[in-house]
């Protein structure tokens, strides 16, 4: 009897030794797999911005002196009060989280729905790019439907906020070599330069079927589509006109056009 006792004694504390093991390298993971997700979407923040990174920088310490965090009031487009809404600090919103929640998203009418998400935040955060204390371009969160998944990235305008600086999607489940090649920097690098809107303010940048003809007019709005991959082709032109139009930030950059020589320093 007290043989089997001292037996199951020892299994017990195996037992409890190991479960304590597990449980705290879990902890200590997905603290590491949290960590290593933000620095992950930041580094995707910087390239879309264009902001080289030097190979022993610190993509975090770049991150806090040069980018600044606005949480934006998309249907208002105006600058939200985080604290207004318990938020501590605009660049860890949740966007997926805020879209599901009944009080910080929304269901989106279907006829408007041309990204193809179902609900959206009613609140979205923006990043100002600064060099020094002067505002050089916007980074501007985006998702919506491919083929397979939801993409998720940034897209960056110039201080005209007209002009694409870049573009990234740093999660997405596209068919590698096809839709996955939104991630090559060659396809990437077609964005720079091209017009988001008109002459008369439209949203008018375009990612169409095949290669775009430098010599017509419209190629200045539009961006090859991606060879093979009509759907994800068709998925990310119709996120990024969704996140650039009206129902997006489109209030929020006509409010920011006239305010570029009024935007809080970057320490406030």
């Amino acid at each position: 009897m007290r043989q089997a006792l001292r037996i199951f004694a020892v299994v017990l504390a195996v037992s409890l030794g190991c479960s304590l093991v597990v449980t705290s390298a879990a902890v200590l993971l997905k603290e590491r797999q949290a960590r290593n997700l933000r620095l992950d979407k930041i580094e995707h923040l910087l390239a879309a911005a264009g902001i080289a990174a030097e190979p022993d920088a610190d993509p975090l310490q770049i991150f806090k002196t040069r980018i600044q965090a606005l949480l934006v009031d998309l249907d208002r487009g105006r600058p939200a009060d985080p604290k207004d809404l318990g938020i501590a600090d605009p660049a860890a919103f949740d966007l997926r989280a805020a879209s599901r929640d009944p009080t910080l998203g929304e269901a989106i009418p279907k006829a408007l729905d041309l990204a193809g998400i179902k609900r959206r935040p009613r609140y979205m955060p923006v990043y100002l790019v600064r060099d020094g204390q002067a505002f050089s371009r916007l980074i501007l969160p985006i998702y919506g439907r491919g083929l397979w998944s939801t993409l998720y990235g940034y897209l960056a305008l110039e201080r005209d906020l007209i002009t694409v600086a870049g573009i990234t999607f740093y999660e997405h489940k596209e068919t590698p070599g096809l839709g996955g090649e939104v991630d090559n920097p060659r396809w990437k690098a077609l964005w720079r330069g091209k017009q988001a809107f008109d002459a008369q303010g439209q949203v008018a940048i375009e990612v169409i079927k095949g290669q775009v003809d430098p010599a017509r007019p419209e190629a200045v709005h539009q961006v090859d589509g991606l060879s093979g991959a009509t759907l994800t082709t068709r998925g990310v032109d119709r996120l990024v006109r969704y996140w650039l139009g009206s129902q997006g930030y489109g209030p929020f950059l006509a409010w920011l056009r006239n305010h570029l020589n009024s935007l809080p320093a970057l320490d406030e």
